[in-house]
């Protein structure tokens, strides 16, 4: 077995690796959050459909996705074998009882958390991403050209409360896992220092609150939306 083989088995290779595609996933969220913004715009969906249609025909964007959908895997994965891992190393009840001294809330239970995010994921991707590609989704004309009318399906899922609260649960799960795990990518790949650790601690965290609050609000909106 090759030295880079036995970097990535080993633990550090696996928080190291964790940390890269949390980053990587991060910036997805930005993009994701930004373009799904266009459906606050009050043109009958034609730009986040056109939005939509980008996304799922440029070639470059689809071969971005395969490493999207890698990223994730290999994030999951790899937190599943550190979980096991510190649990088997770990004695049974060991420091039970200063836990909330040794670590925050959020630490303790990233696997929680991470497998609420995961879990709205695979609801969301069937929701949308599978009807996109393989549903019988309507289409509408925008600037001339016949487009899948993603947007009617999407307001539709939305004047379901129980989705709305789905989503917005998952959006508060989001946002404690991205609370810790954003400032823990940065200290896993060694960039601390004194003078700029405060500064990616607080713009973790105010990561952390906007980017879920603002999926959150999207939901929200078009189900009120629906309401009048």
């Amino acid at each position: 077995m090759s030295w880079f083989s036995q970097a990535l088995n080993s633990t550090i290779g696996k928080k190291v690796i964790m940390a890269l595609t949390g980053l990587f996933l991060i910036t997805f969220l930005i993009v994701h959050a930004s373009g799904n913004t266009l459906l606050f715009r009050s043109d009958g969906g034609e730009a986040f459909n056109l939005y939509a249609e980008f996304m799922t025909t440029n070639p470059l964007i689809k071969a971005a996705s395969i490493i999207l959908y890698s990223g994730i895997i290999l994030h999951v994965v790899y937190a599943l074998v550190l979980s096991i891992r510190n649990k088997s190393a770990r004695p049974v009840g060991y420091s039970v009882a200063n836990s909330s001294q040794n670590s925050s809330w959020k630490s303790r239970n990233m696997g929680v958390l991470g497998t609420i995010v995961l879990i709205f994921l695979i609801i969301h991707m069937r929701s949308f991403w599978y009807e996109m590609k393989f549903g019988e989704v309507p289409t509408m004309l925008v600037d001339g050209a016949e487009v899948k009318d993603l947007y009617s399906i999407v307001t539709a899922a939305f004047t379901q409360w129980w989705y709305v609260l789905i989503y917005v649960l998952a959006m508060v799960g989001l946002g404690y896992h991205l609370a810790h795990g954003f400032w823990s990518a940065f200290q896993t790949l060694g960039l601390q220092h004194k003078k700029y650790s405060p500064f990616i601690k607080s713009a973790g965290l105010a990561f952390a609150i906007a980017v879920p609050l603002l999926f959150a609000s999207m939901p929200i909106y078009l189900f009120i939306k629906s309401l009048s």
